[in-house]
């Protein structure tokens, strides 16, 4: 068998994927026997290889430890991330937004759409409302009041940070 990056056969009885990214493992093992010949399980190894791949395009770095504020876009709580979805052979651009409700960690995710296909209108948008949604937690916390997220729902229409009277909470 010719060298084919990240699989290796350790043994008679299938292949092995290893791919490590900032210290971590991602390894499966596809045994000749479970996918019913050689061919099919080395086939199946280079598909997930090249899945896991995208999956973790991006995060390879010089450095093992992650950035002290642990986001990816200088705000805490908000993140950007590449979503891929095998089923759809697509990626997706994303917000995340992360916050505790009542001693649980919940997040909000504010979806771009189809990297090849958004524009940075799009991305603006979403990173905006990711931005109004954890100031609006956190002017919550600071004040003692109630936060409720479902204030975002349909976000995608409605640009809520240029809605005057947008409150961050709800005054009763």
């Amino acid at each position: 068998m010719e060298k084919i990056k990240h699989i290796t056969e350790p043994d008679t009885f299938g292949f092995q994927v290893r791919i490590v990214r900032r210290g971590k493992e991602s390894s499966r093992y596809f045994s000749h026997k479970l996918w019913g010949n050689k061919g099919k399980s080395l086939q199946a190894a280079i598909t997930w290889r090249d899945q896991m791949l995208v999956v973790l395009k991006g995060s390879r770095s010089r450095f093992l430890k992650p950035p002290k504020n642990k986001t990816s876009t200088g705000l805490t709580g908000v993140s950007k991330t590449v979503k891929y979805d095998h089923r759809k052979d697509k990626s997706y651009l994303c917000y995340t937004v992360f916050w505790v409700d009542n001693g649980k960690a919940r997040n909000k995710t504010f979806q771009v759409g189809n990297v090849k296909k958004i524009t940075s209108d799009d991305e603006l948008h979403a990173f905006r409302t990711a931005r109004l949604f954890r100031s609006c937690y956190e002017f919550a916390i600071d004040n003692d009041l109630e936060f409720y997220d479902d204030r975002f729902d349909g976000w995608k229409k409605a640009r809520l940070y240029d809605l005057e009277d947008f409150t961050p909470v709800y005054v009763s």
